[in-house]
């Protein structure tokens, strides 16, 4: 493994979970926290919940309410003002749809006095920066999606490397959506330097590998057979993807296939070879992270605004066969 995918620090990561580890006293009054999913319907949205329930248990005093934003910016904006204007929280934490949209919400309800976090993407226009852009914003559970998104092209810039040509499908969530425009970006900017190196398809997988990933993977099938690599943010999208290979009568294992996300399903078929690589992300402690944060403002503590998603783990971002090798016990945070 190349120094460049090594950005963890394990040091880092060890002084945050002794941080998380020594946990105050319960909370002196009871503390309402909502959480606005991006969906509540995916399953990664699912595993930030279960860090934050996990976490409130762990601190007791705390009750804390799910929102369904349904990979919807306009009613995920409106479930903020809603949880603003309610009165019936003092603080929220988030997983928003649309980054930079939501940082006029996310304002108004860091002025009425809530305490906000925000979970997988910073919130505000530069979404290559975990430094707080709203202000007041308690902490950002993020990763920088630049940064991820380089490494799995230049990973398959490598296996590509004395193959000509080597074509590329990717496969992103919604080009809408400031954050996958990003890494559609920096996939294709980092791809475009080797001229052996053809992006034969661009598929909006919506993270759902059915009738979106798996359909468009099947219509992609139909022009270009003679597939070298599959590039994907998301481990659903691979999922979806691998069903339209299989049917097509084309292996899996004779691909480079990356997804995002470290899914548990990501885990297995990176341990049997079926698939290359994928990015990790750890939902679950995100939403202790997250959690923890906003509870340690009410009480008046100080809180460190940045946390990188990247350093929670227990294993570099970007996750191969020989980095399971050497974590025989990793299995993921989250289904997938």
């Amino acid at each position: 493994m190349s120094g460049k995918f090594l950005r963890f620090s394990v040091g880092l990561a060890a002084s945050v979970g002794l941080a998380m580890a020594a946990a105050g006293p319960a909370a002196a009054k009871e503390f309402h926290v909502a959480f606005l999913a991006a969906s509540s319907q995916n399953g990664f949205n699912q595993a930030i919940y279960e860090g934050i329930k996990k976490r409130a248990d762990k601190l007791g005093g705390v009750s804390v309410e799910i929102f369904d934003g349904e990979f919807n910016a306009t009613k995920q904006y409106s479930q903020v003002e809603d949880v603003t204007t309610s009165g019936k929280f003092d603080a929220l934490i988030i997983c928003p749809n649309d980054s930079v949209g939501i940082a006029t919400a996310i304002g108004e309800a860091t002025k009425a006095g809530l305490k906000v976090a925000t979970t997988l993407f910073p919130i505000g226009p530069k979404l290559d920066t975990l430094d707080p852009q709203v202000p007041g914003l308690t902490a950002t559970v993020a990763s920088n999606p630049a940064i991820g998104a380089k490494e799995q092209a230049e990973a398959v810039v490598d296996y590509c490397n004395g193959k000509d040509p080597c074509n590329v499908v990717i496969i992103i969530g919604q080009k809408i959506y400031p954050f996958d425009n990003l890494r559609l970006k920096t996939f294709n900017d980092t791809l475009a330097g080797h001229a052996n190196i053809h992006v034969v398809a661009t598929v909006e997988g919506n993270y759902d590998p059915d009738d979106k990933s798996m359909a468009g993977m099947q219509d992609v099938l139909q022009a270009h057979k003679d597939i070298n690599a599959i590039l994907s943010n998301a481990d659903q999208h691979v999922v979806g993807a691998e069903i339209a290979l299989e049917d097509a009568g084309i292996k899996p294992q004779s691909l480079y296939i990356s997804g995002g996300g470290a899914s548990q399903i990501a885990i297995e078929a990176i341990r049997a070879g079926k698939w290359k690589a994928t990015l990790a992300y750890f939902p679950v402690s995100m939403g202790e992270y997250a959690l923890q944060a906003v509870v340690d403002a009410l009480n008046g503590k100080t809180v460190n605004p940045v946390v990188d998603s990247d350093k929670i783990g227990p294993v570099p971002a970007l996750i191969t066969k020989d980095v399971l090798d050497k974590n025989p016990d990793f299995k993921g945070e989250w289904k997938g």
